[in-house]
């Protein structure tokens, strides 16, 4: 059975120009054409686009999903079970922000004050202004510095709290890819050091292959760092700068 480009869109809850778009950008070309020359996709075709949406639900820009789809060592099973890891990770802190809203409503309606742990508790322990010192120390001469300087200035309280969050499940998922025997050069791990490098891009500065590399070195060579990264899983650190080695790279290629 084949489908037509309107049905698929149906189905899949896509509109019809954004799989043109796909089919234009080659990240998802339907296989066969009718004799018209109208699009027709396959089930294994429908299997494709489910995954591309399962990436663009967590964030992955659709020029990532291409690189990560496009390699000959792509696993399907292996990418659903690390998107069901980030899904579930996501999931999660939804949840515990949900209950929080929920305790400070009930705070608000009953006219009582939240013990101020409880209320920041779902936030953990992050304090930006610990490395201030450090920071400038290692990199104030550069422009990156410079550049996430004046970024992180204009940071709320709110932001620094996506940061952690968007942080900790970063952290979630290279534990888990760890976990199940992954080499840091698979596909799904390198998908993960793309989400790590997007992350310092967005909220700090653009880093650079050699610069992103040097951070993955660091991650190792002060056991500050070392310390603090194998809380979440022991072995995280070596494993984090081998992916993040391997992905600067690719950035380099």
């Amino acid at each position: 059975m084949t489908w037509t480009v309107g049905a698929v869109a149906k189905l899949a809850k896509v509109t019809v120009r954004t799989l043109h778009h796909y089919d234009a950008i080659d990240l998802l070309r339907p296989t066969g054409r009718s004799d018209t020359g109208y699009r027709r996709y396959t089930d294994a075709d429908l299997e494709q686009l489910q995954q591309i949406l399962f990436f663009r639900e967590l964030g992955f820009a659709l020029g990532e999903i291409r690189r990560i789809m496009i390699d000959p060592g792509f696993d399907r099973r292996r990418a659903l079970l690390a998107q069901r890891s980030l899904l579930g990770d996501k999931a999660r802190r939804t949840e515990a922000m949900l209950a929080a809203i929920d305790r400070a409503l009930d705070a608000l309606d009953e006219g009582v004050d939240m013990d101020a742990n409880e209320m920041f508790a779902v936030f953990g322990d992050f304090k930006p202004e610990d490395y201030e010192a450090e920071v400038e120390q290692r990199w104030g001469h550069t422009d990156a510095y410079a550049e996430s300087a004046r970024r992180t200035s204009r940071y709320t309280k709110a932001d620094w709290e996506r940061i952690k969050a968007e942080g900790d499940a970063i952290t979630a998922a290279f534990v888990d890819a760890l976990d199940q025997g992954l080499p840091p050069e698979d596909p799904a791990v390198q998908a993960i050091a793309e989400r790590h490098w997007q992350h310092l891009a967005h909220w700090f500065y653009t880093p650079r292959a050699e610069m992103y590399a040097g951070l993955g070195d660091l991650y190792v060579d002060d056991p500050r760092f070392t310390r603090n990264i194998d809380r979440a899983r022991a072995g995280l650190a070596a494993y984090q700068r081998a992916a993040m080695r391997a992905y600067a790279e690719t950035m380099g290629a």
